[in-house]
């Protein structure tokens, strides 16, 4: 079960008591304070594991608390501090603060750390309260409470090119045909519910990651057909691919339609490459009506190819522009090439 959202309690551990105590030997019936501080509370802390890929497990458990500190003991001992509960997430978890909606972390790299909730600091003992004119206080601190923090946990996938299209132009025919994934295949809208990752090997020994998001329909940035849910997972992603259905009436048109809710739901999507396939071309005949070919020589501005996910033609072109327009992007990263250089 693929799991992408999740709303969760969190705390940090509280804080032991200072303890109130007197140091009491055989010569010494009367001796000063000897209270030792409580132990701080132990934090709250996610950690990226690379084995991890849905947030599955916060859908069962939706609070989690750190260890609380030991109070304070005589002989000026200080309490064992409370045990950090570190909870592992997946690459690519984002999380926010539920009520603000503030970003308070973005965890992308196996091994990242961030402390959602911190615990409380042990409280003194009376041996810190010892004065001149109290010798003997009969008094210590508590411990302080822990942070707690209610945080939303999203998970946008890491990616390199993301398909984008409308319910069924063969996105998850195209993911099976180029690499080894497996997603659900068949010849009605909506048949993926769920973002799917295959990764691409390439001839020359490189490779890159491919996400097949759920059908984008009119509306999607409100939300309309679960399209909140799926566009989060093509931010972080390098290139699109936008797929559409050779034989759709008004290519512009769809085409401009999903320009469209990516603009209105993130702006900075715009900015990312792009590419369009043309899917489906294996429905068309040798015999082309003057329409259909004005339809196929569509001048979109982008790079194009026409392709079959279903039967293999054109997909030898479209890696082949893939790959050219992923290397342009690391070497403009590197300051290598100027726009246009290939």
């Amino acid at each position: 079960m693929f799991v992408d959202y999740a709303e969760i309690e969190m705390w940090g551990g509280k804080g032991g008591n200072g303890c109130i105590s007197f140091r009491r030997e055989k010569y010494l019936p009367k001796g000063g304070p000897n209270g030792g501080d409580g132990g701080k509370g132990g934090d709250l802390i996610l950690k990226v594991d690379p084995d991890l890929s849905t947030l599955l497990d916060f859908h069962y458990k939706r609070i989690y608390k750190a260890g609380n500190g030991k109070h304070g003991e005589g002989k000026d001992r200080t309490g064992e501090g409370g045990k950090d509960l570190v909870v592992k997430v997946p690459p690519g978890t984002v999380v926010k603060d539920k009520k603000s909606g503030e970003l308070l972390g973005d965890l992308v790299s196996p091994g990242d750390l961030f402390v959602v909730a911190k615990g409380g600091r042990g409280g003194k003992g009376n041996a810190h309260f010892k004065s001149s004119t109290n010798q003997a206080p009969r008094f210590a601190q508590p411990g302080e409470k822990g942070e707690m923090r209610k945080i939303v946990l999203e998970l946008k996938l890491l990616a390199d090119v993301g398909i984008v299209g409308p319910p069924n132009a063969g996105k998850s025919t195209l993911l099976a045909r180029v690499s080894d994934a497996r997603p659900k295949v068949a010849p009605y809208p909506f048949t993926t519910l769920k973002p799917n990752l295959g990764v691409v090997k390439l001839k020359s020994n490189k490779s890159f990651v491919l996400a097949d998001i759920p059908g984008l329909i009119e509306g999607a940035h409100k939300g309309k057909g679960l399209g909140l849910d799926f566009l989060r997972h093509i931010q972080r992603t390098k290139l699109l691919l936008f797929l559409l259905d050779v034989t759709m009436p008004d290519i512009p048109l769809e085409y401009n339609k999903l320009r469209q809710e990516l603009k209105l739901y993130d702006l900075s999507l715009l900015e990312k490459p792009a590419i369009l396939a043309l899917n489906k071309i294996d429905l068309l005949t040798d015999n082309l009506t003057d329409k259909e070919k004005k339809k196929l020589k569509a001048n979109l501005n982008i790079p194009s190819v026409k392709i079959s996910a279903l039967t293999g033609v054109g997909i030898k072109e479209l890696l082949n522009i893939i790959s050219r327009e992923l290397e342009k992007g690391k070497l403009q990263e590197k300051g290598e090439v100027k726009i246009g250089a290939f």
